[in-house]
């Protein structure tokens, strides 16, 4: 199919390389155009706007920050429905509002169009090998329509109309959050009482306390980089859209408002660059020990590409 995919950070590249890995023609946007230039290098064509994008492909993919970037790429002077959407496909893997997600489907559909949410979860690692989760959310037939070229960077699952996708993405980094903030309080406290990190993970693997952020985040606290290749920056951004969340729902969060507080205070003592799971670094130093364990600990972006 001929793709487009708009938004070519570090999980919006790999993601555009595995549609060109998996035979689809690949055309890229992003606002600084040097983030297309690997892209463009491998056989991929450069568009100058949103807009422009539509008029060559089938099927737009876009995956930005956040909702005010997904608005500009949707709404804007050279954004998507200022081109002619009749018939075309589009697919969102931004982690957004669910509310002004189905806003922005509402007209593109209203333009011919046929709009799909993919929020996706994993991490870089998953995203590189092509099998990271996507949460996808639309009519059945405009879902089938587009289902090779999702199933070319992840595993789709199915959560019901359009805009559960964002739901689902927002729940899912709820937990995700307050699982890394909550390992590193368990992590210190036990090195503290005498149980090593590395002695204290492998018993906590495959038991109660078991999770994705056990399994795959833990080595980048023993490594000392604490994952950058997701943000504490991004971290915020979607703690703030969870609380919104939060708020439209009027449902109970008191682990969840004490989680964003504990990333906030990450944020304010390692900067917005800094990688995800320094939020276990705040209690590390508040309790003057170190977590680093020697090994060989392959960093999720180091991970090798499948071959085609």
């Amino acid at each position: 199919m001929r793709v487009g995919f708009i938004g070519l950070g570090n999980m919006g590249s790999a993601a555009a390389r595995n549609l060109a890995r998996a035979g689809h023609q690949l055309w890229v946007h992003d606002i600084r155009p040097e983030a297309g230039e690997v892209l463009v290098a491998e056989g991929a064509t450069w568009c100058d706007s949103p807009a422009a994008m539509v008029g060559e492909v089938d099927v737009v993919l876009s995956m930005v920050f956040g909702p005010t970037q997904i608005e500009q790429v949707v709404r804007g002077e050279q954004g998507v429905l200022a081109a002619d959407c009749d018939g075309k496909s589009w697919i969102d893997l931004t982690t957004s509002t669910p509310a002004l997600m189905r806003s922005l489907a509402t007209e593109f559909r209203a333009a011919g169009g046929h709009p799909v949410d993919s929020p996706v979860t994993g991490s870089i690692d998953s995203c590189i090998r092509g099998d990271m989760i996507l949460f996808v959310g639309g009519e059945p037939d405009d879902i089938e329509r587009v289902r090779p070229v999702l199933e070319a960077i992840g595993v789709v699952r199915l959560v019901g109309g359009y805009g559960n996708g964002y739901v689902a993405k927002l729940v899912n980094n709820q937990l995700w959050f307050v699982h890394a903030a909550a390992i590193g309080e368990a992590m210190v406290a036990a090195k503290v009482a005498g149980l090593e990190p590395d002695v204290w993970w492998e018993a906590m693997k495959g038991g109660a306390a078991d999770s994705f952020v056990m399994q795959h985040d833990v080595p980048s606290i023993f490594a000392g980089h604490y994952d950058p290749s997701f943000r504490l920056a991004l971290c915020l951004k979607d703690l703030g859209l969870i609380d919104q969340l939060l708020d439209e729902t009027g449902t109970r969060a008191e682990l969840t408002r004490a989680t964003h507080d504990r990333f906030r205070e990450a944020l304010d003592r390692y900067g917005e660059a800094a990688g995800e799971m320094t939020v276990c670094k705040v209690i590390e130093d508040d309790a003057h020990i170190d977590l680093r364990v020697d090994g060989d600990w392959l960093a999720p972006w180091e991970v090798q590409r499948p071959s085609a």
